[in-house]
């Protein structure tokens, strides 16, 4: 039976104008990934992302490349058409995580399970996501916390007055916090902080130094009051060993790694070297989001909330709530476009 690649672009609009330390949004562009095998289909996605020069005509572009070797059909997992199409997406991770997401969605379907059952995984071990309050004015971050009440909260800091942001926050909820600095501290900042952030009961930091800074993380991480997780300095495989020993941990970005085919691999690397998991979410919509839930009984730490972001989604699929991840019916990863 024929296979058929189709590329789908969606907006997604926010509830709120999202803010980290080096860019702001009001909507969010989305590519999806539609695979196609008689009545068959799977769904991939990956937002674009200034940051990391990832648009919709480069990704397209490379998707466009890689579509002979898609519609052949001679690839029989995900990981083989990955490995067949690793060269055409070597500078665009993004668009590889798409067309990754979507073919593990149809290849379980073929075989009749969830992807987390497939993949001998169980959901009833899920922790439960941090919800992200993104920066703002510290009165619009407090709203927003209060907006939803929810048992973690990871707060993008990267602001001239990041302790002023945390005290304040504090004082609002007994929460659990997780601080994420998108590379905007230097190593005695870092430092220092974590031993207020300790106080203030913060759980960890994540990439508080610039992603080539690694002197300075081999500082944090010798006397850090805090854990700290790598996030822009684990992109690829290859990141995860050296990290170890500069990070206690890593997060994992399905998009900037190339799905989860390599995904997956880098999560049992990092087990393998008693480094703690997590997996982040950029803001999708439940198409990224449900494909990160059927991997996140890996985890120790999972930041799946994109979806829970958006005004309006584009998509069925998992839903989440503090006490349970419940998934939809059916085969595959479960995702399906409104």
């Amino acid at each position: 039976m024929p296979m058929k690649l189709e590329i789908i672009i969606k907006q997604l609009p926010l509830k709120h104008t999202f803010t980290i330390a080096h860019q702001s949004r009001d909507v969010q562009e989305t590519l999806i990934v539609k695979l196609s095998e008689g009545s068959l289909i799977g769904l991939g996605e990956s937002t674009t992302n200034p940051f990391y020069g990832m648009t919709v005509a480069n990704m397209t572009a490379a998707l466009e490349e890689a579509r002979p070797i898609v519609e052949d059909g001679s690839w029989e997992s995900p990981e083989e058409l990955w490995e067949k199409c690793r060269d055409i997406f070597a500078s665009n991770p993004f668009a590889q995580c798409a067309l990754d997401i979507a073919a593990w969605d149809l290849f379980t379907k073929k075989k009749g399970q969830k992807l987390y059952h497939y993949l001998g995984l169980n959901p009833s071990t899920i922790p439960t996501t941090n919800f992200t309050i993104g920066i703002a004015s510290i009165e619009k971050m407090v709203a927003k916390m209060k907006e939803l009440d929810w048992p973690i909260y990871k707060i993008k800091l990267g602001t001239e007055h990041d302790m002023e942001i945390i005290r304040e926050l504090r004082k609002h909820t007994e929460a659990v916090f997780r601080i994420d600095a998108n590379c905007a501290w230097t190593a005695e900042q870092a430092i220092r902080y974590s031993e207020e952030l300790k106080l203030l009961k913060v759980e960890f930091m994540e990439q508080p130094l610039g992603k080539d800074d690694l002197e300075g993380m081999k500082e944090v991480y010798a006397h850090s009051q805090l854990p700290v997780i790598a996030d822009e300095s684990c992109i690829i495989e290859s990141d995860v060993k050296k990290c170890h020993g500069l990070f206690h941990g890593i997060n994992v970005k399905l998009v900037k790694a190339g799905g989860i085919s390599p995904g997956l691999r880098m999560l049992h690397e990092a087990k393998s070297l008693g480094m703690k998991t997590m997996v982040g979410c950029m803001t999708e919509s439940s198409v990224g989001i449900t494909a990160i839930a059927h991997i996140a009984p890996l985890l120790d730490y999972v930041d799946m909330d994109g979806a829970m972001l958006l005004s309006q989604d584009i998509a069925t699929g998992v839903r989440i709530s503090p006490q349970l991840v419940e998934f939809p019916a059916g085969p595959g990863i479960g995702a399906q476009l409104i």
